[in-house]
């Protein structure tokens, strides 16, 4: 496809800004995120733990200088082991969140091996309203400590009024070693 049919308008990125992690505690995204777009994303690229079987992580700052908005959360995953053996499509309610303030879970026990991260992309609806909750969704692929293949689907909403001005990434425990976070904003 060349163009989109008449009367179908598309959406583009624009990339506001790019964080690369090198033994860092976290990543944290606090300029950019304003009333410009109705979306974000962030999209996480091969983001390594320091810690073996640590979940990638995430919280939100509303107006003050802490990350610990409330928010409520849905988590479910697909996984398989590299033997095939063990496959399946399963809630996790360990993972969930109801009206909480800690960091929500976005993908769960990432290898440190080498070779072993985890990618994907989150989005943000419409940070600066003070009328509505932000939803928000995310879906991550990592490849976890026990040689699995795990598809994290994320879904949920910061329940607060005041805009939501900052995102914050990091590891349940330990560093995030190395790995890149692009902010986009969605034209």
């Amino acid at each position: 496809i060349t163009s989109l049919p008449s009367g179908v308008s598309g959406s583009s990125l624009v990339l506001l800004s790019t964080q690369t992690a090198s033994s860092s505690a976290n990543i944290s995204f606090t300029s950019g995120i304003d009333s410009t777009y109705k979306e974000y994303q962030v999209h996480f690229i091969d983001v390594h733990p320091a810690t073996d079987n640590a979940e990638l992580t995430v919280n939100f700052r509303d107006g003050g200088s802490n990350f610990d908005a409330t928010k409520t959360i849905t988590y479910f995953r697909s996984f398989q082991n590299e033997g095939g053996s063990d496959t399946g499509v399963a809630y996790n309610t360990t993972q969930d969140l109801a009206q909480g303030t800690e960091a929500a879970d976005l993908a769960e026990d990432i290898g440190n091996g080498n070779d072993e991260s985890v990618s994907g992309v989150f989005h943000l609806f419409d940070p600066s309203s003070t009328t509505f909750v932000k939803h928000f969704i995310s879906r991550a692929q990592s490849y976890n400590g026990s040689n699995y293949s795990v598809d994290c689907y994320v879904g949920g909403y910061v329940n607060v009024t005041a805009a939501v001005d900052g995102v914050q990434f990091a590891f349940s425990s330990g560093n995030i070693d190395a790995g890149t976070f692009k902010l986009y904003g969605v034209v």
